[in-house]
């Protein structure tokens, strides 16, 4: 399990973003929210996802280098929006050096 983060890209204005503003804070406390619900529904499995800065696709694409296989997730928007591969997910299946499962979740 990898979560990733990026800066937003602004073109010709920039948004005020409070001095304060930790992202790296932000995206590991949503994750620990969902990695404590994992632990409890399955306590017999490790998990320590890293938190990486960068585009999702990338990312995946380089920690899946040697792995047998990536397991990446697809939006779900509606029954036939829910049958098209999202953007990372496209990604993941073209240029991944292992082969690709795309979980749709229950339906």
């Amino acid at each position: 399990m990898i979560t990733t983060w990026v800066l937003p890209v602004t073109f010709g204005w920039s948004p005020q973003i409070p001095a304060d503003w930790d992202p790296l804070a932000d995206v590991t406390k949503e994750l620990d929210k969902i990695v404590d619900q994992l632990r409890w529904a399955h306590p017999d499995v490790t998990v320590h996802p890293p938190v990486v800065e960068g585009r999702a696709a990338p990312v995946l694409i380089e920690a899946a280098r040697g792995a047998e296989l990536l397991v990446v997730g697809s939006r779900g928007h509606g029954e036939f929006t829910g049958m098209l591969l999202g953007s990372v997910g496209a990604h993941c299946v073209s240029h991944a050096h292992c082969p690709v499962l795309v979980e749709r979740g229950a339906s």
